[in-house]
């Protein structure tokens, strides 16, 4: 009788939101321009690269001591960006190894005065000598993404 009890309980609704996900996943994905994408933030495969007029990195010198830390912003110029998640991650050049990575969320500015982040700063003092570049990318609400790299190198 407990047993019973324990399948309509637990392991029957697991049944039907397997199977109902399963077919609903199905069908969306039956239509055309549908794809999935899991973890479009995992890599920076799923972001658009747009050239330097939308989103550019501000304040990135070409040669940092490793005192001196290396202090950007952002500048968004694309009209279509309001608000969105900012992501800069910092990689060991040749290896593509995260040094670092800082997320600023929900970043809402007004048109005018699209540098980012907005009252925070990002900053970084990297102590070991090599070159580096930074990837600075932002995703809007609606899930449109723009980023862009630039290099360094730390003596």
């Amino acid at each position: 009788m407990v047993t019973k009890k324990i399948f309509v309980v637990f392991v029957l609704p697991v049944v039907f939101s397997l199977v109902f996900g399963s077919l609903v996943m199905n069908d969306i994905l039956q239509k055309p321009g549908r794809a999935l994408n899991m973890w479009p933030m995992s890599s920076s495969e799923g972001f658009s690269s747009h050239n330097d007029a939308q989103i550019e990195i501000i304040g990135l010198s070409k040669q940092y001591t490793t005192l001196e830390p290396m202090e950007i912003q952002i500048k968004i110029n694309d009209p279509s960006f309001e608000c969105g998640d900012l992501y800069v991650t910092i990689y060991l050049s040749g290896k593509n190894d995260v040094l670092t990575q800082s997320g600023f969320l929900e970043q809402c500015f007004e048109k005018g005065n699209q540098i980012l982040p907005i009252d925070d700063d990002f900053s970084k003092v990297i102590d070991k000598p090599g070159s580096y570049y930074v990837v600075a990318e932002m995703v809007s609400k609606e899930l449109k993404n723009i980023s862009t790299r630039g290099t360094f190198t730390v003596k």
